[in-house]
């Protein structure tokens, strides 16, 4: 389809979405007008006919608007889409009446704007006559300019289109930008929107309609953005509340809502209205959007809606993260947003007492951006307004931590509730809004129902996002078998004892992630080696954007005994120096470039930190610096290590590499790795390079947060219905127990109480085990709703007793069994003696690419380098996946030799699989395997290497394969040979792939059941000439067939 094509059937698309359209050339006006200029004054003449507007007042308004300097262009179209979106004042010729409010688009009727889409309109700029290929025109508005390009012709991409419309028009026709909100660049296949200003990477499918209708692609797509985008009220939706402009700002930022950000907003502002207290629940709606998508945008955006909706009535809203850094980036944006938001009113909260003194002083308005961490165990009301809205940023960590809970100490009952609790109670009325990247079941339980998801895979897809590649370069840390066995024994011993499975668990957490494995010095020095390497080469090979990487270490004295091992390999790396090798700076950029050294520890002073690592991590002042240089392309500043901070909400778009050593929990997992899934020029994909073998969770997290969901409700329910089944239980175990005072009495009574508790439950050893059993399933069932208001207070005071009674019990009763520390300390000793460090192991990354998995794994020095791995298992897990691959790719070819070669390997996998535990025979048994594994992937390549020895091609080969295999089978082979020879065989198995190629020339063959019936014929009559088989069986003929379909099936998608 060529240009002029596509044009005519997109101007189609529009007029079935009620435009009017028009050729440029039937427009009557000057070629240097860029507006409709009757269509403007029809429409003030009809929208202000009640306040008696004149002519003359129109031609007024309409020359203000021609003379707006377009100079520069950013100034004037911030200046302009301001009076179209906000309105303006207008100055009567009659100063005895009153001012009119002039809105030059009507947001709220629809049907009383003119909506036009007109193609090729010749505009003569300062010097050339350009002529856009479509523009939608708004009551004599130029808003949206289209520029095609043809989708026929490879050469010509949407990227021209873009560099025609950002370079050449706004050069030579800058006046039609002025009004611009945004332009669209299309191929037909590819159609993309933006920002006049911003860089071709941040254009962007509009790939949804409406809700129940799938995101689309290719042509798809554009009908997707004309309906989609393009429907009356929807352009109007976007031009209205989706475009930002900072306030303040050095660079040309105009932001254009992506459809995401768009859908979210529009949805929880509606689930809001809803849910709003009194009449709702206070649950506004859970948002899941993928990290990386903009989910600080979306906030803004709903920002402005609300404050700008009458049914919130100028509503204050509060927007709330759980880290200080999250706090520092939101507010730079919301504080520069003002004028967008409409309320000079948006504030930093530096503490609890200024919220307070805000909130009392007013009754409406008000944006003001917090800490969870500012809403401290003072339970004082701070206002019990319904119209307040709380915004949570990353809503599932500690702003769903709703649960009581008890603790018992020498001194009494204590009761401790977490930040959120003390957030609810203060603000009772609000209603409360969450965004995350990763939701859990508590985030719906505190925020209501995901109202709207927008995925990591769907973020790819649009390009908002990068794809992230896994490597892995695991530093094994073997232990002693029997030493592990030991430590399991002692866990056994230590429950038998009376230590609760939590403690248990509790240890072995804590065991997981001590210093003695993760910073075992042999590890750290192998560890250290392999990054250095791997990250010269990375950037010697230009597989980084700047060099721009990130270590994430598991805690903080492991981080900084990396530091010095790294530090003592390349000493350059900590000098302080103005810019790496080979770049030069500009005035304007030394500036703001400080000199710094190439890599840097992240993190926050501790009070016990020695003089050497306190100094190397500076104050707040230095942390600041920080962020900002690891943010400048140019820096010096190239490697972060890091343990906590820069995880979450942290964004720097060339930051492309990512090593990873520490442990990391599904949810966290998701918001670290995608630093590095952000969009910026040249950048494909980020790479996650794994030091601890996080393979499996990642995977699990990615399935889940990719592929989420909505929370199975039912789930709830039904614990909701155990929690209140085991409490009716429990409740008629104490009936004769008068417990009371643990909810009224002073923290010593409730004490006293707990211990005659636990008195009486001990009455009959039948009663004791009945208790102790019932508890523990009401604490599972509890466990999963109790972030919900479906339970009472007073049921959730009892579940807090019984598991205090539970707890205390368990104390009095098993008085000698170790705790977690006991276990830790003792464990510890136990994993020390144990620990051996082998290294870093590389574990191959299999190459999809065919040859390149043939020239790689078949070799010698391949093979030579899996068999120097140390760790049989590991080798013999390697070998198992590049055979299966390797098989999997010779069977699309050979489908009768793939299937052999299947069987023998898994004949040996399942030899692996029943090894025994007996040490001796399992090693010996593990050899065995790695032996025929291997001697079976050298197996392998000969055989795909042999039709070289025969001289015919290796796909003919497959066919040689199942002639010469079918008829050993039906036992005429030998019989065939010595009448025709072997070079007969050769040749029909040469005549029958020309066959299958004759007939691959038809598109789709293999949907023709035609070309298939005679591709059957053809062959069969191929087989009778050369006498094959001898006797006719129809298997023969059927497994000849399978293999042609096979074959050509697979070649058409290569």
């Amino acid at each position: 389809m060529n240009e002029a094509k596509l044009e005519l059937s997109v101007m189609e698309l529009f007029q079935n979405e009620g435009y009017e359209y028009l050729s440029g050339d039937t427009i009557l006006r000057e070629t240097t007008d860029v507006l409709i200029k009757d269509d403007l004054r029809m429409y003030l003449m009809m929208k202000y006919a009640a306040d008696g507007i004149t002519a003359n007042e129109i031609e007024s308004i309409i020359f203000s608007l021609v003379s707006t300097s377009h100079d520069p262009l950013y100034d004037g179209n911030k200046e302009m889409l301001t009076k179209i979106i906000d309105g303006f004042v207008f100055r009567r010729d009659d100063k005895t009446k009153k001012d009119l409010f002039i809105r030059l688009i009507d947001f709220d009727n629809i049907n009383n704007n003119i909506f036009k889409v007109v193609n090729q309109v010749e505009i003569l700029g300062k010097s050339e006559l350009r002529i856009p290929d479509a523009i939608v025109y708004i009551n004599g508005l130029p808003m949206v300019v289209i520029e095609f390009k043809s989708a026929t012709r490879e050469n010509s991409t949407i990227f021209n289109a873009y560099e025609q419309l950002t370079v050449r028009y706004t050069r030579d026709i800058p006046d039609l930008f002025k009004y611009n909100a945004f332009v669209v660049i299309s191929d037909g296949v590819n159609n993309k929107y933006g920002s006049i200003f911003s860089d071709y990477d941040y254009f962007y499918a509009w790939r949804k309609i409406d809700d129940g209708i799938d995101e689309v692609d290719g042509i798809n797509s554009l009908y997707s953005m004309v309906k989609g985008l393009f429907r009356k009220d929807r352009l109007l939706a976007v031009i209205k509340d989706f475009i930002y402009f900072p306030d303040q700002t050095n660079k040309e930022i105009k932001v254009v809502c992506r459809y995401p950000q768009f859908f979210a907003a529009t949805k929880l502002l509606e689930n809001i209205k809803i849910h709003q207290k009194p009449e709702g629940d206070g649950k506004g709606g859970t948002y899941f959007g993928a990290t990386g998508c903009g989910k600080s945008y979306t906030m803004l955006f709903l920002t402005r809606m609300l404050m700008r909706s009458q049914c919130f009535k100028s509503p204050t809203i509060i927007v709330i993260t759980d880290r200080t850094d999250l706090d520092t980036q939101l507010s730079g944006t919301f504080c520069n947003a003002k004028q967008f938001i409409g309320d000079n009113v948006v504030e930093s909260i530096e503490s609890r007492e200024m919220l307070r003194r805000k909130l009392q002083g007013r009754a409406s308005g008000g944006v003001y951006l917090t800490t969870i961490q500012k809403f401290t165990e003072d339970t004082m009301l701070l206002s019990d307004r319904t119209n307040i809205i709380c915004i949570s940023d990353e809503a599932h960590r500690s702003q769903v931590n709703l649960d009581q809970k008890v603790r018992v100490t020498e001194k009494g009952v204590e009761r401790h509730y977490g930040f959120a609790k003390y957030l609810h109670d203060s603000l009772p009325n609000a209603t409360y809004v969450g965004f995350t990247g990763t939701p859990i079941d508590a985030t719906i339980d505190v925020f209501g129902s995901v109202v709207e998801k927008y995925t990591m895979t769907e973020s790819v897809k649009d390009g908002i996002t990068v794809n992230l590649v896994y490597e892995g370069r695991a530093a094994k840390v073997t232990l002693d078998k029997n030493k592990l066995e030991e430590i399991e024994a002692y866990y056994a011993k230590c429950e038998d004892d009376g230590a609760n499975e939590h403690q248990i668990e509790e240890s072995k957490k804590a065991i997981a992630n001590l210093d003695i494995i993760l910073g075992d010095p042999d590890r750290l020095k192998a560890v250290a080696k392999d990054f250095v390497e791997h990250y010269e080469k990375r950037v010697s090979e230009g597989g980084t954007v700047c060099g721009k990487a990130m270590f994430v270490c598991s805690t903080r004295q492991i981080a900084f005994k990396l530091y010095k091992l790294i530090q003592e390999l390349r000493p350059a790396w900590t000098e302080i120096k103005e810019a790496d090798d080979g770049v030069s700076l500009t005035d304007k950029e030394r500036k703001e470039i400080k000199p710094i050294a190439k890599m840097n520890m992240v993190m926050t002073r501790s009070k016990d930190d020695p003089k050497e690592l306190w100094d190397l991590l500076g104050g707040d002042d230095y942390k600041r610096e920080l962020d900002r240089q690891f943010k400048k392309v140019k820096s010096n500043f190239k490697i972060a290590i890091v343990v906590d901070m820069w995880l979450t909400g942290f964004d720097v778009p060339e930051l492309d590499t990512m090593y990873l050593d520490k442990p990391v929990q599904q949810h966290t997992l998701i918001q670290t790795i995608s630093r590095v899934n952000r969009v910026c020029k040249g950048k494909d994909k980020g790479l996650i390079v794994d030091y601890i073998g996080i393979k499996n969770s990642m995977n699990l997290a990615l399935k889940k947060y990719t592929d989420y969901k909505e929370d199975n409700l039912e789930e709830l329910e039904k614990s909701v219905v155990i929690v209140r089944d085991t409490l009716e239980t429990l409740d008629a175990i104490f009936k004769p127990f008068d417990y009371s005072a643990f909810f009224d009495g002073t923290p010593l009574e409730q004490l006293e109480c707990l211990n005659h508790a636990v008195e009486f439950v001990q009455v009959t050893h039948e009663m004791e085990e009945r208790f102790m059993a019932c508890v523990k399933r009401m604490k599972d069932a509890y466990n999963l709703c109790s972030g919900g208001d479906e339970l009472t207070d007073k049921e959730r005071d009892k579940i807090h007793f019984y598991l205090a009674v539970r707890s205390v019990l368990r104390k009095l009763t098993k008085g000698d069994a170790p705790d977690t520390t006991q276990m830790n300390t003792r464990v510890a000793k136990m994993v020390e003696e144990a620990i051996q460090a082998d290294g870093v192991t590389e574990i191959f990354t299999l190459e999809k690419d065919t040859q390149r998995l043939e020239q790689d794994i078949f070799s010698d020095e391949y093979l030579e380098r899996i068999n120097r791995i140390p760790m049989v298992n590991t080798k013999i897990k390697i070998l198992q996946r590049l055979l299966k691959n390797a098989i999997d790719e010779y069977r699309k070819v050979n489908k009768m030799k793939g299937v052999d070669f299947t069987d023998r390997m898994n004949a040996v996998v399942e030899l692996y699989n029943a090894r025994r535990k007996d040490k001796a025979f399992a090693n010996e048994v593990l050899d065995d395997v790695a032996e025929q594994l291997t001697k079976l992937l050298e197996e392998l390549g000969k055989d795909k290497r042999s039709f070289e020895e025969l001289n015919i091609s290796f796909e003919e080969k497959a066919f040689f394969d199942i002639l010469e295999a079918l008829a050993k089978k039906y036992g005429f082979y030998d019989e065939y040979i010595e009448k025709y020879g072997q070079e007969h065989l050769l040749n029909l198995a040469k005549d029958i792939k020309s066959i299958v190629d004759d007939k691959a020339k038809y598109a789709a063959w293999s949907a023709r059941e035609d070309i298939k019936a005679e591709l059957k014929v053809n062959i069969i009559l191929k087989l009778a000439e050369y006498k094959y088989p001898p006797v006719t069986q129809d298997e023969v003929y059927k497994e000849v067939l399978e293999q042609a379909e096979n074959f050509r099936k697979y070649s058409e998608r290569s």
